[in-house]
């Protein structure tokens, strides 16, 4: 008995102890919001003792959605003074810094955007009071923020309604620059398991808005900001953009493009999210046919590199049958798929994916067999291409799934045909004849191959282009598949002659043949540059400006070998690669196409001549050489006594004055 009443009386202690720290707190929070008290956002986070700030926080992020522009509230409180674009923005910077940090977002902080995203949509009059317009872009953008690495975080933003003000965002409802926070949050909140039924719910609205903002928001972003002079600008939005530090039109024409570039690869991230989760959503998807056939020149530019763009989301929508259906009917689709396969862009291998879902498929091979047997015949000697291996044998699988050549009630094209002939000619009946061949046979074909491009370089020198691709193209008849360093410098050698017939189509496909022989592929610096200067004379600026990065890249590693270093090598990019490279820019900005029509070759933008001392052949480019292929040339250059020509030079690059006069003569 005596025990109990002990224990009872502990009890009434302890629930004492209790009712007056809750007392305690309540005083504090009145203290927190009252007029003597700062009750700023950063008043309240700096608070040493974890307890008083949670306190605090909790209390500000459950008033701030309900203060007025001049820091009073419309009910419970103020803010302190501050005003509520001030106190968001400072949440802004508190999410950028610690995205996941869970402590303001436990304590209700998405909520309290979510709640403010609501009431600006809903209250125009207190949008346009004070500095509240700036209030949808902080809290849509703290939104995204907090639920870029974290699925909790993304629970509690479904849970506090986000979802349905994040949509009127992206559709619209306010300018581009919100439009872009809204993308970029719902793109996170579409790729969690378990947020993406929220998301989901909305499929149908999400992939209209989301597809409206991907075709149009390069042209919305051009027509309501840059186009504009700066006075005409919306001061907010500059501000964003420069975070209030100015810095001119300039500053700002150049973050509004990067803003544009994310604005629309976070709108096909969303689109991918949705694709990659709900099949059902392809339809919706492919039923723009213009959008699907931009699709894949959607890209995320030199800013966003590291997006896949529209040839990720292209790549979903081909593990589908209505995907791969709608795409085999888009010619512009088939046609810009088989340009980024033959470029050196970081996501050529989705294009080849692409296009290799198609012809997997014996409902779409037909299809798309004539656009695509051309360009993937090119590409059959790949090897390794990014996370792809023996890519070329998939390639050579795809183009001979199907021996016949009619297409529905038609043949293919006398183009597709020879292309799949050729595939089968060299990886079936030619390979089968060069492995039962005699080694002395082998050998002997390499040496007369090595004749006939010596005879193909001195015809090239001395003007005769046409006898020069006769001579070459003896010699990859000639030359041994196994010799593939050989044959890559006969096709760049060859693609030099069709650079001189200006014959730029024939010219790419063999600088591109030359550059699946490399070794990693892409990596023949020449051949890159030769075929920049054929893409150039196409009009194609943003494969020619692609390969003119990579041959930079290429040229000043290049000049960095100690060998080169130690005789003299100048480390210096040519002017003619910098002049069309900055030429390629200015047409491939993410706005050239609303301001530039005019995407012509100039005569003079070729690659001088380099000197004897500085030229690159490949003969000192030793450590381009496959290693199972030099390998093979000691073993055979011991084999029979016979003499080999190893000089393996390549022909200088003829531009400048010297290629006038050299086109002039033939």
């Amino acid at each position: 008995m005596e025990l109990n009443t002990r224990t009872s009386k502990g009890k009434g202690k302890a629930m004492a102890k209790i009712l007056e720290e809750e007392e305690e707190e309540e005083e504090e929070d009145d203290d927190f919001f009252s007029p003597s008290g700062c009750g700023c956002f950063l008043c309240a986070i700096k608070e040493p003792d974890a307890r008083l700030r949670r306190a605090s926080l909790s209390a500000f992020f459950r008033e701030l959605p309900y203060c007025d522009d001049d820091g009073g509230t419309a009910g419970a409180g103020s803010n302190g003074g501050q005003s509520c674009a001030a106190a968001v923005g400072a949440v802004w910077r508190a999410a950028m810094s610690a995205p996941d940090d869970p402590e303001l977002p436990s304590l209700g902080a998405i909520r309290c955007m979510s709640l403010l995203l609501a009431r600006a949509l809903a209250d125009a009059a207190w949008l346009h009071r004070g500095d509240n317009v700036y209030v949808p872009y902080y809290a849509a953008h703290v939104i995204g923020s907090y639920t870029i690495r974290s699925s909790a975080h993304a629970e509690l933003a479904v849970a506090a309604g986000a979802v349905r003000p994040l949509l009127a965002l992206l559709g619209g409802a306010m300018t581009w620059v919100e439009q872009r926070a809204a993308a970029r949050a719902l793109g996170h909140l579409a790729s969690y398991e378990s947020t993406f039924p929220a998301v989901a719910r909305h499929a149908a609205e999400a992939v209209q808005l989301a597809v409206r903002s991907a075709s149009t928001c390069i042209g919305d972003v051009y027509a309501n900001f840059v186009a504009l002079a700066p006075s005409r600008r919306p001061k907010y939005q500059r501000d964003l953009m420069t975070c209030g530090i100015g810095g001119g039109a300039d500053a700002e024409d150049r973050k509004a493009e990067e803003w544009a570039s994310q604005l629309q690869c976070w709108s096909l991230y969303l689109l991918s999210c949705l694709a990659s989760r709900d099949l059902s959503s392809h339809a919706m998807i492919c039923q723009d046919v213009l959008f699907l056939s931009e699709l894949s020149r959607m890209w995320g530019g030199l800013a966003n590199g590291d997006s896949p763009a529209g040839v990720g989301l292209l790549r979903l929508l081909c593990r589908s049958p209505v995907g791969r259906a709608a795409i085999a009917a888009c010619r512009d689709a088939l046609s810009s798929l088989c340009d980024l396969a033959r470029s050196s862009d970081d996501w050529q291998y989705m294009a080849v994916d692409c296009l290799l879902l198609l012809l997997d498929d014996r409902a779409t091979w037909h299809a798309v067999a004539d656009a695509t047997a051309p360009c993937l015949s090119d590409l059959v000697d790949l090897r390794h291409l990014g996370p792809r291996r023996r890519l070329g044998d998939a390639i050579a699988t795809a183009l001979l799934l199907d021996d016949g050549h009619v297409v529905g009630d038609r043949e293919l094209g006398a183009e597709a045909k020879r292309a799949i002939a050729g595939v089968r000619e060299q990886k079936g009946e030619r390979k089968e004849r060069e492995e039962a061949m005699p080694r002395d046979e082998l050998l002997k074909r390499e040496i007369l191959a090595k004749e006939k491009k010596r005879q193909g370089n001195d015809s090239f020198m001395h003007g005769d282009v046409d006898k020069a691709i006769d001579h070459y193209t003896e010699a990859l008849e000639l030359c041994p598949l196994s010799r593939r360093r050989e044959s890559l410098v006969l096709h760049s050698n060859r693609a030099q002659c069709r650079l001189a017939r200006r014959d730029a189509d024939a010219a790419v496909s063999d600088a591109t043949r030359a550059l699946a022989l490399a070794r990693p592929a892409n990596a023949h610096a020449r051949s890159l540059w030769r075929r920049a200067q054929a893409y150039d004379m196409k009009g194609m600026a943003r494969e020619s400006l692609l390969d003119c990065l990579a041959f930079a890249g290429a040229w000043l590693d290049g000049r960095k070998h100690p060998r080169r270093a130690a005789r003299g090598a100048n480390p210096k990019l040519p002017y003619c690669v910098a002049r069309m490279i900055s030429k390629q820019m200015s047409v491939t900005g993410l706005f050239a196409g609303v301001t530039m029509k005019d995407n012509k070759v100039g005569s003079d933008d070729f690659m001088p001549r380099c000197s004897e001392n500085n030229d690159g052949d490949d003969e000192d480019d030793e450590d381009d050489r496959d290693d199972d292929d030099e390998s093979d040339e000691a073993e055979l250059a011991d084999n029979a006594g016979l003499k080999m020509c190893t000089s393996g030079r390549e022909l200088p690059i003829i531009t400048g004055d010297a290629w006038t006069r050299l086109s002039r003569r033939t």
